[in-house]
This record gives structure tokens, sequence and C-alpha cells, in this order.
């Protein structure tokens, strides 16, 4: 039994996700909180395999919710699910650690395999979602590169060498 938190400020989503997911033999929804916080405790006294989590909720996001739970050491996998597709929203989920990034318009079939691969380890994405993180990765611009000569001087800065004493070791001459 694959055993799932659901965690959205709407009453109305919660019930349904309820209804849908149980109609499926392999699923168990343990219990849903309406914020994010109550999400985080509820995933830590329970330890839930996926955790639904709605990004924007009264009381407490999502995004951070899923950094603290990260921070925290939970086994939960956190799927994002939202009606939210924006650049921002998206890397902010990613990079905090979730484990998928889901739109609120998908079947119920397809939410219960995205949960189900999930579970197994797999990073779910909606593919309106993938394609938007496939084109920030091709324009994002590369981060600059320190070369060996700097990471040299950061290196001697980091034990405490004055700069006079880093001129000595790497032999640079000092400006008049």
């Amino acid at each position: 039994m694959i055993r799932i938190i659901l965690a959205d400020d709407h009453p109305v989503v919660r019930e349904g996700l309820r209804a849908m997911l149980s109609a499926e033999p392999d699923l168990d929804v343990v219990a849903d909180a309406s914020s994010g916080p109550q999400a985080e405790a509820l995933a830590a006294a329970l330890r839930p395999d996926i955790v639904l989590m709605d990004l924007r909720m009264p009381g407490g996001g999502g995004v951070d919710s899923i950094v603290r739970m990260s921070a925290a050491g939970l086994p939960c996998r956190v799927i994002v699910l939202t009606t939210y597709e924006t650049d921002r929203d998206i890397l902010r989920a990613v990079e905090a650690g979730a484990a998928g990034y889901l739109l609120k318009d998908l079947p119920r079939s397809e939410l219960a395999d995205a949960v189900r691969a999930a579970a197994r380890g797999e990073t779910v994405l909606a593919p309106s979602v993938a394609a938007r993180l496939v084109d920030q990765l091709r324009t994002k611009p590369e981060r600059p590169r320190l070369s060996v000569r700097e990471v040299a001087v950061l290196q001697l800065v980091a034990e405490g060498c004055t700069n006079a004493e880093i001129g000595r070791r790497l032999y640079i001459g000092s400006r008049p």
C-alpha cells in the first residue's frame, strides 16, 4: 500500500482527491491537511510515502514545507499538485526537493500512476512543466566558473593568509 497525505486549502479538492485515490486498490489516503505546516506535522507523525502538496495555501505554502520536510529528513516524497505553472513556481518547487510537479487538470488514472511512479523513486512532471524546465535549461546562461588560479587564491584566503602572503606563495607581484 502506498500511503498518502493530501495538502490543499480547499476542502472540496481534498475530498475529491481522497475519493479518486481511494478508488485505487494500492493507494491509501491516511490524512489530509489544509496548510503546509499541518502537512509537515502529519508527515512527521504518520511517515507517509507521498505528500500531494498544493503550492499556495493560507498559513504556509508548499515550497517552504518541502524545504522543511527535506531538512527534517522525512522520507516521504512530495508531489506538487497545483494550478500554477509559472517558471518561478516550478523552479522553486524542484529546487526545494519536490519529486514531482503536476497540474490539477490531469485525469484520475494519470494521477494514480504518477503517485505510484513517485513512490518508486521516479520524478513525475506534467508534460507542460517538463517542457518549461527544458526551456529554462536551454536559455539559462552558464554560471561563470573559477580558474585554477582563482581557486588557489580562495584556498589561501580561507586559510587566513594576508594579501602579501598570497602574493609570495603564488608568485604574484603587488601593484604600487
